[in-house]
C-alpha cells in the first residue's frame, strides 16, 4: 500500500529576500503608483518592462494588472470591433473567453487534438466559415502547437494572431520565444504562473502603433513617456487623443516583487522540467494512460502535467479523483459539467452561445491535470507518480473501477 502524500499543491515558494527588500523599499517610499516618480527616476514598473522586453526578445512591453486584462486590451488595441468573432482553443481557462467577451468580441471555439493543442484542420475550416480576423491562441497548460503550420494558416487568412502565453512564459518553438509569432503576446504573473505577484501580467509586441494604443488603454493618461519599453513618443501623437483610458496598470509594489524573480526564471524552468520528467516517466509506464506528445521543436516549461485515461466514464473519473485525493494527490478533471475552482470547460461558460465540439468533449472527458509547484522535491514527485500509478492500476483495462 502506497503511503499518503503530505505536500500542498497550492503552496508556492516564498518570495525571496531580495524581492522582499525591494518591496519594503517601495512601501517605505510611499510611491506605489507607477507614475509617482521624482525627476529622472524610472519606476519599478518601467524597469520591469525594460527587463521583460529584453527577456522576451521583444521591442515593447506593458506591465498590466492581470493576464486577463492584458488579453482584453490586446484585442482592443488590435482593432477588434463589437460583435466580431474571435477564434480560440476549446480547451482553455475561463479568462480567455472572458477577455474576448469583455473586449466586445464573440468567442468561436476551435477543436483540440489529444496532444491538447488547437486542431489546425478545424482552425483552417473555421477561419473560412466565420471570416474571423482574429485568433487568440491559448497555449493551454504549456502545450505549443506546430507554430510553423499555424502561422501559414494565419497568414493565408490575413488574420491577426494574439498569443495567450500564461502557461508558456519561457517556452520556445524552434528556439523562438513563445509569444513572438503574432502581433502581440499576453502573459500572467498570477500566483500559479511562472512569476508570482498574486495578480499581474504583460503585453509584448514589436508593433509601435499597437503598443501605443495598449499603453493608453492601460490608463497612462498622458504619462506614456514614463514607460520603460514603449514606442517613440511620436507613435502616440494621434492615438493618445483617440483611445479611451481603461485603467489596468501594474503598480510598483508588484513590479518590485517580480524583477528578482525574472532573474531566476531560467533556473526555475530547469527545476520544473526535472520534476515534470519524473512524473512523466512513471505515468508513461502505465498502459491505460496516454500522455500528450511533445514535438522535438518545442522547449516547454513543465509547471503542470496532464494525462488522459481514454474511455473512462464520468462516474469512474470522480472515483479516481477521490482515490488520489485520499492519498494526498490533488487532481483536476476537465470533463465535469460543473466548474470546480479554476477548472471549467466551454459547456459551463453560459454567457457564450453553446457550440458543438464533439472531439474536444471526448478528450476533456478523459483529461486529468496536476500542478507541480517548486515546493515539491524530486522525491515528492516520485511519490506523486507512484500514487497516481497505484490508483490507475486499480482501474480495469477498460478504464472502469474494479
Amino acid at each position: 500500500m502506497v503511503r499518503p502524500f503530505e505536500g500542498n499543491f497550492t503552496q508556492q515558494e516564498a518570495i525571496g529576500d531580495i524581492a522582499i527588500a525591494a518591496a519594503v523599499e517601495v512601501l517605505q517610499s510611499g510611491r506605489l503608483h507607477r507614475y509617482n516618480t521624482i525627476a529622472g527616476q524610472l519606476s519599478q514598473a518601467a524597469m520591469l518592462e525594460q527587463e521583460y522586453a529584453t527577456y522576451q526578445n521583444s521591442k515593447y512591453c506593458l506591465a498590466c494588472a492581470s493576464g486577463g486584462y492584458a488579453m482584453n486590451i490586446a484585442l482592443r488595441a488590435a482593432g477588434l470591433e463589437p460583435g466580431e468573432p474571435v477564434l480560440t482553443n476549446s480547451f482553455t481557462l475561463a479568462p480567455v473567453p472572458g477577455a474576448i467577451v469583455g473586449a466586445g468580441g464573440k468567442p468561436v471555439f476551435v477543436e483540440i487534438t489529444k496532444n491538447l493543442v488547437i486542431d489546425l484542420d478545424d482552425l483552417a475550416a473555421k477561419f473560412k466559415s466565420t471570416a474571423a480576423r482574429f485568433l487568440l491562441l491559448s497555449h493551454m497548460r504549456g502545450h505549443v502547437v506546430d507554430m510553423d503550420r499555424l502561422m501559414a494558416i494565419v497568414d493565408a487568412n490575413d488574420a491577426i494572431l494574439i498569443e495567450d502565453c500564461a502557461h508558456t512564459m519561457g517556452a520556445k518553438w524552434q528556439n523562438r520565444n513563445s509569444g513572438n509569432f503574432g502581433l502581440a503576446a499576453c502573459f500572467s504573473t498570477q500566483t500559479y504562473k511562472h512569476l508570482n505577484s498574486g495578480e499581474g501580467g504583460f503585453v509584448t509586441s514589436n508593433d509601435p502603433a499597437f503598443m501605443a494604443r495598449a499603453i493608453i488603454l492601460s490608463g497612462s493618461y498622458m504619462l506614456y513617456e514614463k514607460h520603460g519599453a514603449a514606442p517613440d513618443p511620436s507613435a502616440f501623437a494621434d492615438i493618445r487623443l483617440q483611445t479611451p483610458n481603461c485603467s489596468g496598470r501594474m503598480d510598483n509594489l508588484r513590479a518590485a516583487i517580480l524583477r528578482p524573480q525574472l532573474v531566476d526564471l531560467e533556473h526555475n524552468i530547469e527545476r520544473w522540467n526535472k520534476r515534470y520528467g519524473i512524473i512523466e516517466k512513471r505515468l508513461s509506464e502505465l498502459n491505460t494512460v496516454q500522455l500528450p506528445v511533445r514535438p522535438k521543436e518545442e522547449s516547454y516549461v513543465g509547471s503542470s502535467i496532464q494525462f488522459l485515461i481514454p474511455g473512462i466514464s464520468g462516474e469512474t473519473a470522480r472515483h479516481f479523483i477521490d482515490a488520489n485525493q485520499k492519498l494526498g494527490v490533488e487532481l483536476k478533471w476537465f470533463g465535469s459539467d460543473e466548474p470546480v475552482a479554476f477548472t471549467s470547460n466551454h459547456s459551463s461558460w453560459r454567457y457564450i452561445e453553446a457550440q458543438n465540439l464533439p472531439r474536444t468533449d471526448a478528450i476533456l472527458s478523459s483529461l486529468f491535470d496536476i500542478r507541480i509547484p517548486l515546493t515539491f522535491s524530486l522525491q515528492d514527485c516520485e511519490h506523486i507518480g507512484e500514487i497516481i500509478a497505484a490508483c490507475v492500476q486499480e482501474l480495469s483495462p477498460d478504464g472502469e473501477c474494479q
